[in-house]
């Protein structure tokens, strides 16, 4: 009889404490833990990238059961918008499964880069999130026919403030896009999916966050079926993940309800940047810290 295997405390331990920071940043955000989980197991954890962006998976839809209750409750999250955008990402994600034995790990960390520093870029540009625009009712277009237009409270204002969706075709095209690359890198596609619905609908920040989080676990779970079958599950480290991803996303439910989305996205960009650069250095076998395998 074969004996278990002892469980590594002071590593699982750090699994979870890794689990719980970036959940609670990347939750607050609507991108889940994924973009931050991946390329700190790879470079700090000793983790190979097919096992980290497995284990990423797995926290991703944690990390979204972990804080859908709360942000449904706040009145936060667009239902409707949330069904009819994830028709899409989630052929995409099915898209990414086929492509992920084609694509080299080099490519990845590339492709990871270019992604972080795309999502910085847009987080910037949407800083100052302008009023949002009233619906109008006499409008016919995809959202009108679907009845996307809706409201959100602010706490601050102490009323509810409406919105107009704009350009669905558009955010379903983007959409796609984000659930390809959700399923190559585990990065939950809300690293996507915030800036299409910003820029693309046209969405309130804090609505694309609540509705990017209630969707992400959608995604996630389209693919990592798959994952799974494959044999990159390890459940000594997807299980810790998905433990610290719960508890980081209540935290991040809550950054999301109390602070700025300004200091949010100074924070953010700062994170994206820097990991954006090690990654594109590990591309070309340069690592400052740590070594992935």
């Amino acid at each position: 009889m074969t004996k278990a295997k002892p469980v590594n405390v002071p590593f699982t331990a750090w699994l979870i404490a890794v689990s719980v920071g970036a959940s609670a940043l990347g939750g607050a955000l609507g991108m889940a833990s994924g973009i931050f989980i991946v390329p700190v197991l790879a470079m700090f954890g000793g983790v190979g990238m097919r096992t980290a962006i497995a284990a990423s998976i797995v926290s991703v839809i944690a990390c979204s059961c972990g804080s859908a209750a709360s942000f449904l409750r706040s009145s936060l999250t667009n239902i409707r918008i949330a069904i009819v955008l994830e028709t899409a990402t989630t052929l995409g994600a099915l898209t990414g499964v086929l492509l992920t034995g084609l694509l080299p790990v080099s490519f990845l960390y590339v492709l990871f880069a270019v992604i972080l520093l795309v999502s910085a870029w847009q987080m910037m540009a949407r800083r100052r999130e302008p009023p949002a625009a009233p619906p109008d009712p006499s409008a016919r277009d995809w959202a009108t026919a679907l009845r996307l237009h809706s409201s959100y409270p602010d706490r601050t204002l102490g009323r509810d403030i409406p919105y107009r969706v704009a350009r669905v075709p558009l955010g379903m095209t983007l959409m796609y896009g984000a659930g390809l690359v959700s399923a190559l890198l585990g990065i939950g596609s809300g690293v996507l999916k915030i800036p299409a619905m910003d820029t693309a609908l046209r969405l309130p920040i804090k609505v694309s966050s609540a509705t990017s989080n209630f969707m992400i676990g959608v995604t996630a779970a389209a693919s990592a079926g798959a994952y799974f079958a494959l044999g990159d599950i390890n459940p000594a480290i997807a299980g810790p993940v998905a433990l610290g991803s719960v508890i980081g996303a209540q935290l991040g439910a809550g950054l999301l309800l109390v602070m700025s989305a300004d200091k949010l996205r100074v924070l953010f960009v700062t994170v994206l940047l820097a990991l954006a650069v090690q990654m594109l250095l590990s591309a070309f076998g340069i690592h400052l810290v740590g070594h992935p395998t």
